[in-house]
């Protein structure tokens, strides 16, 4: 096969999983001599391009069998689907990216825009407001025998006197029964917080938990909106821990799962890593299930159904990665919004496509289009917002 033919293929989508290891392998190569290629040189480099995939066919026929796969999950460069390329991209491993596109205009915004950050503000129940991040480490408030301190590493920790935690008294038991706090973060923000009960709570980017300064009813029950993590502590095994938000309430014991209730996604999904769950809609005729490890439960305006192997793409943001599989633009485009707080209008009709692959949160914004616009789709930023074209 000639490589422009090959080219061809490629761009259009119909290459073979082995075809597309040609090209990506060299397009690696290519990097690696610090020679300059984006997305809009790509139409103008063809002469290259196809030169140095001659070579590459010419010299070595069984390429793909004996060096490609090796060398592409070493370097864990791209991931194709449906002809939209995304790349794995770590901002300690800038080569991903060549340094003229890291450097260029960052698509018309005054200053590059940097990723999120731990950023939150707790609303103590007596309205006080506190924002964290610019909060210094230490004691932060007293409430009722409650200590709320927050880290060196950017937690917030709640921890219940023994006064406050002695069975039979009432000196600030009462009123912690009534005492609700609210931790919150904004877009560009995320958070980790430890409940009095010991369970941790990571929240994602403009997500909000509204919970007591202590468990004293009949069960420990907290109200999400947005996407969070949870560690759920079997401190106090007789208490079922729950978690509302404006769609269903999940039920555990003692586990770990992911919810994410955004208003803007078209469902709630609750995925288990561990233990057992029990989720509900607040919609009698969606009905409940009960979910094992590795299940997801997906809750939409009509049904709510369970998905498997939806483990590491749930559990992406809070090891500080965008991972996408078979995600349309739109959603694609909805975390990105979220993480660099930014708002996203669409102009034109835009391809039909499917992203799948990894980038690393910690990419400016500039990078992650880089990205994003490998094939066919194209941004502009004018102050907080994001303009997407064909």
């Amino acid at each position: 096969m000639q490589a422009q033919e090959l080219l061809e293929k490629y761009n259009a989508g119909n290459c073979t999983d082995a075809e597309k290891a040609i090209v990506e392998t060299w397009y690696l190569d290519f990097q690696k001599e610090g020679l300059e290629l984006s997305h809009t040189q790509l139409e103008g480099a063809t002469d290259r391009i196809g030169e140095r995939l001659f070579l590459h066919l010419e010299a070595e026929p069984s390429l793909v069998k004996k060096t490609l796969w090796p060398r592409i999950a070493a370097a864990a460069a791209v991931l194709l689907v449906t002809g939209v390329a995304l790349y794995i991209f770590n901002s300690n491993h800038s080569s991903a990216i060549p340094d003229d596109l890291s450097a260029q205009a960052n698509y018309g915004a005054a200053k590059p825009v940097l990723p999120g950050g731990n950023k939150a503000t707790l609303i103590l129940a007596d309205g006080q407001k506190i924002t964290l991040d610019e909060a210094g480490n230490g004691k932060l408030a007293e409430q009722s025998g409650i200590t709320i301190t927050k880290t060196k590493d950017g937690q917030l920790v709640y921890t219940v006197s023994a006064i406050a935690a002695a069975p039979g008294l009432k000196t600030g038991r009462n009123a912690a029964k009534t005492a609700m706090n609210t931790i919150s973060t904004p877009k560009g923000g995320q958070y980790q917080i430890n409940l009095p009960d010991g369970t941790k709570v990571w929240l994602n980017a403009a997500s909000s938990l509204r919970y007591p300064t202590a468990f004293a009813g009949v069960d420990r029950e907290v109200n999400l909106t947005g996407e969070a993590y949870f560690e759920v502590a079997k401190s106090q095994p007789a208490k079922s821990f729950k978690v509302s938000t404006s769609a269903q309430t999940v039920e555990v014991l003692g586990t770990h799962f992911n919810i994410n209730a955004y208003a803007d996604e078209p469902g709630t999904k609750t995925t288990l890593l561990e233990g057992a769950v029990k989720v509900w809609s607040k919609e009698n005729t969606a009905g409940s299930l009960a979910l094992k490890p590795g299940e997801q439960a997906e809750l939409t305006a009509t049904q709510l159904h369970v998905n498997y192997g939806k483990e590491e793409e749930a559990m992406a943001w809070k090891k500080g990665i965008f991972k996408f599989k078979d995600a349309d633009l739109q959603s694609v485009m909805r975390s990105v919004a979220r993480w660099y707080d930014l708002e996203v209008t669409y102009e034109g009709t835009l391809p039909r496509r499917q992203f799948s692959g990894e980038i690393h949160r910690s990419s400016n914004l500039s990078q992650v289009l880089d990205i994003l616009s490998f094939y066919k789709v194209h941004f502009r930023v004018d102050g907080k917002q994001i303009i997407v074209t064909p």
